[in-house]
């Protein structure tokens, strides 16, 4: 059996890489853990992307409850934005009705991939009350402005602001472009400045409030929902890189100016999973569905896809992976079962792996050495693959 990762402790802490820190960094959190990673836009298909990232933040809740944690998990339906209106107005349905249909492929996807239940699956229509709360809390201290019938967070009030992400101006602008963050709004002070409720089309779903009837913004809505469910202060925050800025970036300011708090202890991202050369994205169109692998594939064999890779490092899909996944599947199934030294020492070694930052890679090497002598069975269950 190959020995530890280097500087790992079996009786030490988990260590995990904080994006906010640009370091991997002890994780040391209480009895309960409080989790949130961003869900879906429900307008389409599982992509290989989103399956991806909550595969790794999966492992990490079975890795901290065989801690001994209590984990909660909080995963949010974002069902209105400017994605799922945009969609649902092209195909000529009720937006609403669109969420409702994509929310249930999705929840089937997860489920066939042994999912662990999230603790809360609140969706965003469901906090319109704290989303209109938090931003007058906003306003009333002075980090938000009303224009144009909507109201924007100012970040010029907030000095930390670029705490998570640590970009320049120019990437903050260019991806604030790429991602609906509008920099030409002629109503803001300030490109970078973002919407905290946003002046509804007349075609778009609006609810009442003192600035006027509107919707909420993108990054408001994970705030509200965090904070609801969780408290004010999150232990691990994360979902794909993409979303570091402006997504979390925003979160960030918002939720501290209202709190005064820390929001986040650990931000944790997933590296992008690409196709053809470009992340994998609705907008593009490079998509490999889990509902179409779920026709050839046994749903182990597709976790075991995506857990032979790290979740910080960005990989390329291509027509070999899946193969090699099923029939590393039948190894390990075929090593099910063995010695009871032999799977203990490689369940303590697939243990240390993913307490090196969740270095499932290893884990799954850990447990290659072992099928042809068997010991499997525990080991596999820590990265979800029940055999």
């Amino acid at each position: 059996m190959p020995s530890l990762p280097a500087g790992a402790d079996p009786d030490g802490p988990m260590r995990l890489y904080d994006t906010a820190q640009k370091a991997v960094v002890p994780f040391e959190p209480g009895p309960v853990v409080a989790m949130y990673t961003c869900g879906i836009t429900p307008y389409d298909a599982t992509h290989l992307g989103h399956a991806a990232t909550y595969v790794a933040y999966d492992v990490l809740q079975r890795r901290l409850r065989d801690r001994g944690h209590e984990t909660r998990c909080v995963r949010n339906i974002t069902d209105v934005d400017d994605d799922i209106l945009r969609k649902a107005r092209e195909i000529g349905v009720h937006y609403l009705d669109l969420a409702a249909a994509e929310t249930a492929r999705f929840d089937s996807d997860m489920e066939a991939l042994d999912m662990l239940p999230c603790w809360s699956e609140p969706r965003a229509t469901s906090a319109i009350a704290d989303i209109r709360k938090m931003i007058g809390l906003v306003l009333d201290r002075g980090n938000a402005y009303q224009s144009g019938g909507s109201v924007y967070f100012d970040i010029s009030t907030f000095d930390r602001f670029g705490q998570v992400s640590h970009f320049d101006r120019d990437t903050m602008l260019a991806l604030a472009a790429e991602h609906g963050g509008n920099p030409d709004d002629p109503h803001k002070r300030d490109p970078l400045d973002f919407v905290l409720w946003q002046k509804s089309a007349p075609d778009e779903p609006a609810w009442d409030s003192k600035w006027g009837p509107g919707r909420p913004g993108w990054h408001i809505e994970c705030s509200a929902l965090a904070m609801r469910e969780l408290g004010e202060t999150v232990d691990i925050h994360g979902g794909g890189s993409d979303l570091i800025y402006p997504h979390h970036e925003c979160e960030a300011a918002q939720s501290e100016v209202v709190t005064g708090k820390q929001f986040v202890r650990l931000w944790m991202h997933q590296a992008m999973v690409r196709m053809d050369g470009a992340k994998m994205s609705k907008s593009l169109g490079n998509l490999v569905f889990v509902s179409d692998l779920l026709k050839e594939y046994d749903p182990r064999a597709i976790r075991l896809a995506i857990v032979t890779h790290h979740y910080r490092d960005s990989w390329e899909w291509d027509d070999s992976i899946m193969p090699a996944a099923a029939e590393r599947l039948d190894a390990w199934q075929a090593g099910a079962d063995g010695r009871a030294e032999s799977a203990g020492e490689v369940l303590d070694r697939v243990r240390a792996c993913l307490d090196d930052d969740l270095d499932t890679p290893s884990a799954v090497a850990a447990i290659d050495n072992v099928a042809s002598t068997g010991g499997t069975r525990a080991a596999a269950g820590l990265l979800g693959v029940q055999i």
